[in-house]
């Protein structure tokens, strides 16, 4: 075998190894590798099923509440259930909530057809949420219809609580403490103004009482009487 034949042999052999080599590398890909060499297979993805049956909906427009939502979306399919977040205090919406349907191929429908549906001038925003994704809280309480609670009639119960003598003195106190800075804030500005005292925040020590050892329980009364009737 002449030179030639050998180079030939031994380049064939370089090129045959190199391609199984690529070949046992990429077993699970399949197509055609620029540098040459035999086809090679794609790797294999599962197509995953699709469970989702809850969806985010945002950006809902006001007025387009629990009863109005069921009666839209029950067009589609069965509603399992639905929520709106509401703020705790006034009971307002927030602009967005959650539904669930009984079936994954109708909150599939829903996705694709009521995203970015504009609906009262509002796009709405719908998207599936996988059940991996759904927190375990989500649907708790979601039977009970909240009523928010009333402000201004605990606001009004708190003000009109007869207050003990530690209550008005902490109630003093604080005015005086707001007072003070106020009229820091003042001098700080130069602003050359005397500030008004506050009416009733000097308290009047009560009057000590003496009384004598031979006294009686009745005459002690008697005088205790007579002191608060001209004091």
């Amino acid at each position: 075998m002449g030179v030639k034949a050998k180079k030939k042999a031994i380049t064939k052999k370089l090129k045959k190894a190199a391609s199984d080599f690529s070949a046992s590398r990429d077993e699970a890909r399949e197509f055609l590798p620029l540098e040459g060499g035999p086809a090679q297979k794609l790797p294999k993805t599962e197509v995953r099923e699709n469970k989702a049956t809850v969806l985010y909906i945002g950006r809902i427009p006001h007025g387009f509440y629990e009863n109005e939502m069921e009666g839209f979306f029950k067009q589609f399919g069965t509603v399992k259930r639905l929520r709106i977040a509401r703020n705790k205090k006034t009971g307002k919406s927030k602009h967005f909530g959650f539904i669930e349907f009984e079936s994954p191929e109708v909150a599939k429908v829903v996705a694709d057809t009521m995203h970015n549906y504009l609906l009262l001038e509002h796009l709405l925003q719908v998207q599936l949420i996988s059940p991996e994704h759904v927190h375990p809280r989500l649907w708790k309480g979601v039977n009970r219809w909240y009523k928010p609670l009333d402000w201004v009639k605990i606001e009004r119960k708190r003000q009109d609580n007869e207050r003990t003598l530690d209550d008005h003195k902490k109630l003093v106190e604080g005015i005086l403490k707001r007072d003070k800075r106020r009229r820091k804030r003042i001098e700080a500005a130069g602003i050359d103004y005397e500030c008004p005292e506050i009416v009733g925040s000097i308290q009047v020590a009560p009057k000590k009482i003496r009384f004598d050892a031979d006294e009686d329980l009745s005459s002690r009364t008697d005088r205790l009487n007579c002191n608060y009737a001209t004091g």
